[in-house]
């Protein structure tokens, strides 16, 4: 894995960040309080294949019965609140100040974007991202109510199958990822997806904010009908 050290002498903008996914990197932090960051380019890289999403059978029940209220890009605050709190099996995180600055600028312009899982006026889980063309560079979830984040997460994949997205990001594999279909590829593999993806000009709101369980469901089950 390659790893480029931020000095600091010239802040990040907003722009650089978005040049960077552009190009493969992505920026992380050593910690909470580390002032730096560092970018990042994997020599294998984590995506998860729309066309090989795996929904277990328990979480269809949960999405169908709309267990959660899903709202979409309402409180980017609270769900970075919520990725960077202590959680059970999450002691620390790498989100720091730079992150919530420049990732609350691209919200603010548009480019960064959350899937919300709500049960009346609490926010009990959530994922962000950033929306570039046609990928959707995934940075974080948490959850603090069973399924919240997986639910955002399907809601998610059918808003990117809807739009035209082709590309979703996720860094890593890890064992939480892998359970839906997420894959290690190869860097020039990456880069090739990432080259078709960023040629394309999606609609993150093609599908709607207020979609039902029901209609998450038809999409994933169409489209993967549809690739068989």
């Amino acid at each position: 894995m390659a790893g480029y050290k931020n000095d600091i002498v010239m802040e990040i903008t907003p722009q650089v960040l978005l040049k960077a996914y552009a190009c493969g990197l992505f920026p992380m932090a050593e910690s909470a309080d580390d002032p730096g960051l560092f970018w990042l380019e994997p020599e294998r890289r984590g995506i998860l294949p729309l066309d090989n999403f795996h929904l277990p059978k328990s979480l269809k029940k949960t999405i169908r019965q709309d267990v959660f209220e899903i709202r979409v890009s309402t409180d980017f605050q609270g769900v970075i609140d919520g990725c960077s709190s202590p959680l059970a099996g999450r002691s620390k995180t790498w989100i720091n100040s730079e992150i919530r600055r420049l990732y609350g600028e691209l919200f603010d312009m548009g480019y960064c974007h959350t899937v919300e899982a709500w049960q009346g006026d609490n926010l009990v889980g959530g994922l962000y991202g950033v929306s570039l063309n046609g990928a959707f560079f995934g940075e974080s979830m948490f959850t603090m109510a069973t399924d919240a984040s997986k639910v955002c997460l399907a809601h998610l994949v059918a808003r990117m199958i809807t739009g035209g997205y082709t590309l979703l990001d996720t860094q890593f594999v890890t064992e939480h990822l892998s359970r839906f279909g997420t894959v290690e590829v190869p860097q020039a593999d990456y880069n090739e997806r990432l080259a078709e993806a960023l040629k394309q000009e999606p609609d993150f709101y093609a599908f709607p904010t207020n979609a039902t369980g029901a209609e998450v469901l038809t999409v994933l089950e169409s489209w993967k009908a549809g690739q068989r």
